[in-house]
């Protein structure tokens, strides 16, 4: 299971503007105080803006009307991704060797909505590389940890086979995603790539450590090791 947002990718300026414009659309508020995303599912992130913001008047239509702005507002932005954006170095090369491993089937665990989650790693040529099907998405309105175990049964279901969740590892960049891993009994391997550091990321719990995805071998090793394969 494969994090996406500054673990695969970078597409953050695109992304605040989406929330910016979703937020507006069904508050009427302008988003000026935005929310720590990394770790983060969308819906969470959306009642942490009305907070920050000040919203007081809030029903239980607000989140799916957010979630189905932000849709609209991220596929408008959809040409935007590749110039305003980046795919982390090496993550292509990181999915295409964990592919060439027996029974190995790859996936994502994200705070990201579906439709955008498609989108962003559309944009860099990597959602090929991903068994979308059986993902964890912020349109589950879960938390990180349920999604990670909610994705390994459906991956099971869906091949017909056991991922025993100590031969599944999520690879993040977030300390609050190893966390997330560990609650959800599965093998966290984090990336320094995003905001936590090596301290923090050790710290909530990750034993396998990688500075970036651009050594494949590595990456390789990591999995290895955290699963205890061979």
């Amino acid at each position: 299971m494969w994090n996406i947002d500054l673990t695969l990718v970078d597409v953050a300026r695109v992304t605040r503007a989406a929330y910016a414009e979703a937020f507006e659309k069904v508050t009427g508020v302008p988003l000026v105080y935005l929310a720590p995303a990394a770790g983060r599912t969308d819906s969470e992130l959306f009642f942490d803006f009305l907070a920050r913001n000040d919203v007081d008047d809030v029903d239980e239509a607000l989140l799916p009307r957010f979630t189905e702005e932000l849709g609209a507002a991220f596929a408008r932005r959809r040409d935007q991704l590749a110039a305003g954006g980046r795919m982390m170095p090496g993550a292509a090369e990181a999915l295409d060797a964990l592919m060439r491993l027996p029974d190995t089937v790859q996936t994502v665990v994200t705070g990201t909505i579906m439709a955008n989650a498609k989108v962003k790693l559309a944009a860099f040529g990597l959602d090929s590389r991903l068994d979308l099907s059986i993902g964890g998405f912020g349109s589950e309105h879960y938390p990180k940890a349920s999604l990670i175990q909610f994705t390994r049964m459906r991956a099971e279901e869906a091949y017909g086979r056991a991922f025993p969740e100590n031969r599944t590892v999520y690879i993040t960049e977030s300390a609050r995603d190893v966390e997330a891993a560990r609650i959800g009994r599965v093998r966290p391997i984090a990336v320094v790539s995003g905001s936590s550091t090596e301290t923090q990321l050790r710290a909530a719990g990750a034993e396998h450590i990688l500075a970036d995805l651009t050594d494949p071998a590595a990456v390789v090793a990591a999995v290895r090791a955290a699963t205890g394969g061979d």
